[in-house]
């Protein structure tokens, strides 16, 4: 392991994917984290929450893709630690046969990958290093997985506040999509600033040394979303997209599933 690698796995620095897994539940994290993520929670409890929030979106959005969308392939960029309910487990779930192609460019994630790569006979689960700006290697990495001439569904949760600046975020966006086949889906959540205490919460966050994570205002994270189909309900606060049920918790974030026409 290089010297980069293991100062990226510094326990003693809050990380920003151990800090989720804390919320979520996880046991993957250290001290540090929990520190941080307990800091943010004092500033905004709701924030455990939206990390749960997220997941069970996840869920739901895969469900319906494998399901009553068809889809029988999933590239999920910005990956972050595996705990429960990763897109393969449900997707397979659905639909044995399923090829599921994981992204993310994070050294404490690729010593996760073991963990990711476990798949159903019928299927297929793959990791893959690569940093979701270079949209080109992405896409060239999972044309030797995935089948290109068939529907593939784009999975971007959560890891879009990773780039700052909202025109770069969606070129970003814009260009995987613009890769892939028509039919296929794109399926994203992300932090959205509509309110004061989230705003705070996600300042001292920053401020704590984990890799910063910057908050989309309603009409940017919609924007990514341009040009495609979106189903329904379109898109809202992510407890709101196809519920489970009727009693669920208000949190600062967003979602949506659109279909590449």
């Amino acid at each position: 392991m290089t010297d980069s690698i293991t100062d990226k796995l510094n326990t003693e620095i809050p990380h920003s994917a151990r800090v989720w897994n804390y919320w979520l539940g996880g046991k993957d994290n250290f001290a540090a984290d929990r520190a941080v993520g307990d800091q943010v929670r004092a500033v905004f409890p709701e924030i455990v929450d939206a990390a749960r929030e997220t997941r069970a979106f996840l869920g739901r959005a895969v469900t319906h893709l494998a399901g009553e969308a068809g889809i029988r392939q999933f590239l999920d960029v910005g990956t972050g630690l595996p705990t429960v309910d990763n897109t393969h487990e449900v997707a397979q779930r659905v639909a044995p046969d399923t090829r599921i192609v994981y992204v993310d460019n994070d050294p404490l994630v690729l010593a996760h990958a073991r963990a990711l790569l476990t798949s159903t006979p019928e299927g297929v689960t793959r990791y893959i290093d690569r940093d979701l700006r270079d949209s080109a290697a992405v896409l060239a990495d999972a044309r030797e997985i995935l089948d290109f001439d068939k529907p593939i569904a784009l999975m971007m949760l959560g890891v879009m506040g990773h780039v700052e600046d909202p025109a770069e975020a969606r070129a970003i966006v814009q260009a995987l999509v613009a890769g892939l086949p028509p039919g296929s889906y794109l399926a994203m959540s992300d932090g959205t600033a509509t309110s004061e205490r989230v705003i705070e919460s996600h300042r001292q966050y920053n401020e704590s040394g984990a890799v910063p994570y910057h908050l989309r205002e309603v009409a940017d994270f919609t924007a990514f979303f341009d040009g495609l189909e979106l189903i329904e309900p379109g898109v809202v606060p992510t407890p709101l997209w196809r519920p489970a049920s009727d009693d669920r918790p208000v949190v600062d974030g967003y979602a949506g599933v659109a279909r590449k026409p």
